[in-house]
């Protein structure tokens, strides 16, 4: 699934081709996404300047002058521009045509993405209960060590709630968790003040290092430019179970937990 710095790097590659832009149509090939693509959304956003495109977690939010178009690419989903006409192939489930001559397609060969519609996107239900932007000034290791007072659940799940923190995906709660040198399956309430502070500017370096390395290239993901990340060269624990450990040379170990693989150093991580 594309994770926090995915959705960044397809924003980033998006924005500067639909901001400012009208919309002339809307083509719907296939509604039958997670949830139905509502009916009247050629009617909603043609003929409507897009404004800008924000992410909020792993949304995208495409704000038109009058309500705004909330994308979530799911497990396989991908944006990126094309020319107008261009014939679809299969996947390609929706076109937004826009008075450049470009169209913003959408495919998703699983259909486990998302395109809604709100007047008022922050206050939909997907997002309006989700907790701080893990690269803004409202997290930090002391909200994650008050918030884990008292948790008996293991702390990589406990990163990974949206409630907590958004966007702390299962690569990069493994990389960070590597990086500040913190067992993956310990209790969430058992790590102290000190250790909380390393890991939060863990999680903000290694998000913001991917972002800027365009991602982490797994699977079909790909940014709004049609390129692959480049961020799964660098990883140090996510997906190298049975590897020898980058810094002791230790045999890395998979555990499962909250029904993600979990993988992690021995001697690295305590």
């Amino acid at each position: 699934m594309p994770e926090l710095p995915e959705v960044e790097t397809t924003r980033r590659g998006i924005a500067p081709y639909l901001e400012g832009q009208r919309v002339t149509r809307v083509i719907v090939r296939e509604r039958r996404l997670r949830w139905p693509i509502p009916e009247d959304l050629d009617v909603r956003l043609s003929g409507q300047r897009i404004e800008c495109v924000e992410r909020r977690a792993k949304y995208l939010l495409i704000k038109a002058e009058v309500g705004s178009l909330i994308s979530h690419l799911g497990m396989s989903g991908s944006l990126r521009l094309v020319e107008c006409g261009l014939a679809a192939a299969k996947h390609e489930h929706v076109d937004i045509e826009l008075e450049s001559g470009l169209a913003l397609r959408y495919t998703d060969p699983r259909r486990f993405g998302a395109l809604l519609w709100s007047d008022d996107p922050l206050r939909h239900e997907l997002l309006s209960k989700l907790g701080p932007e893990p690269l803004g000034g409202l997290f930090d290791g002391e909200r994650l060590f008050q918030l884990s007072r008292g948790r008996s659940m293991a702390v990589k799940p406990f990163i990974m709630d949206n409630a907590v923190v958004v966007g702390v995906g299962n690569i990069y709660a493994t990389e960070a968790l590597f990086a500040a040198g913190i067992d993956p399956r310990r209790e969430a309430g058992a790590i102290s003040r000190a250790r909380y502070l390393r890991l939060a500017e863990e999680i903000k370096r290694i998000l913001a290092h991917a972002i800027e390395r365009g991602g982490t290239t797994l699977r079909d993901f790909v940014g709004g430019d049609g390129q692959p990340g480049y961020f799964q060269q660098e990883l140090f624990a996510y997906g190298r179970a049975g590897e020898f450990c980058k810094v002791c040379g230790s045999t890395l170990r998979e555990v499962k937990l909250g029904q993600r693989a979990s993988v992690y150093c021995p001697k690295c991580q305590r």
